[in-house]
């Protein structure tokens, strides 16, 4: 996939030499230890099961064949590993930890837990999530650029209708991790919205009732579901939520079309929703999509105090009238 924006690869670059620095890459030694960087990591892909010869080693740290002949010498000469015979190769010699190799690696985790640890402080959960999740796939892609490989097909996001198992408890984990780090609530908003999935999910039978998921390959990443048993003859737009790592995909945006073409079809007199003030990007999509802010109030039944928000986007045959 092209880049588009040059400024992209100028931010990544200035991320990748601030976290080279801050990880410490920069010094002769790395991870509280007395070795290189080169050797610190030889020592946690051997640990890990990772790296069984030296020519495993030359793949994963990228080195040259002769140059990581001399880091196993050291590593062995140090005590902190040793060779052993392959029995299905007299020519290969794996690479196991010592007694003090396996000492080293467990004081290179406990400062590396305690190092990512702090810095994991200075995030929300959604950054936690977002960081793992791209500095997983940047790293894969700077593998593959190293190793020649043909880069993969884009990530493939879809939307699909209906339920599928282990969407109610998708949609709570969602809701529940969202809301903690916006407003504060806990396990009462979780129990709330888990019950509230299981009630609505176990009416489904009903074709005005309805779900739809966004996918990305089989993973659930984001929800929206219309109750059409509302009073007055109007849907209600419940569970309309996006995991981090799906949203600026427009996954919300085709969410929202789905759910109120539905709406459309079945002709309800209108559709309400009910939300919190400060979405203000879920709010922008419910106004291009006809909505209308109807009324306001403070609530505190979630844990926290909070101004609701309801709106309701009038059946379509109204909407066009007034226009």
């Amino acid at each position: 996939m092209p880049v588009e924006s040059p400024e992209l690869i100028q931010q990544l670059r200035q991320a990748s030499r601030h976290m080279v620095r801050e990880l410490g890459f920069m010094q002769s030694t790395l991870a509280a230890t007395d070795y290189p960087p080169s050797a610190v990591h030889a020592l946690l892909e051997i640990g890990q099961g990772h790296a069984l010869t030296a020519g495993d080693l030359v793949t994963l740290l990228g080195l040259e064949k002769s140059s990581v002949s001399r880091l196993v010498r050291k590593l062995v000469d140090a005590g902190e590993i040793s060779e052993q015979a392959d029995a299905r190769d007299a020519r290969a010699k794996r690479l196991q930890l010592t007694a003090q190799g396996r000492q080293t690696l467990s004081g290179i985790d406990r400062f590396a837990q305690a190092q990512v640890a702090a810095a994991l402080a200075h995030l929300s959960a959604d950054q936690q999530r977002r960081a793992s999740m791209g500095i997983a796939d940047y790293a894969r892609a700077l593998r593959a650029v190293r190793l020649g490989e043909a880069p993969e097909p884009p990530e493939r996001w879809s939307i699909a209708r209906g339920y599928r198992p282990g969407v109610i408890g998708r949609i709570t984990e969602m809701h529940a991790r969202y809301y903690a780090d916006l407003a504060g609530f806990g396990q009462p908003f979780e129990s709330l919205v888990a019950r509230d999935m299981a009630e609505l999910m176990g009416r489904l039978h009903n074709p005005r009732n309805e779900v739809w998921v966004a996918l990305r390959g089989t993973q659930i990443v984001g929800s929206i579901a219309i109750d059409g048993e509302g009073e007055g003859d109007e849907a209600i737009l419940r569970c309309f939520i996006l995991d981090a790592a799906a949203r600026g995909q427009g996954l919300g945006r085709r969410l929202l079309v789905e759910a109120l073409a539905f709406c459309d079809q079945w002709g309800f007199a209108a559709t309400r929703l009910w939300t919190f003030k400060g979405l203000d990007a879920a709010r922008t999509l419910y106004e291009q999509q006809g909505f209308v802010l109807v009324q306001e109030q403070v609530g505190e039944q979630w844990g926290a105090a909070v101004t609701e928000q309801c709106f309701v986007r009038a059946r379509r045959a109204e909407r066009d009238v007034t226009r």
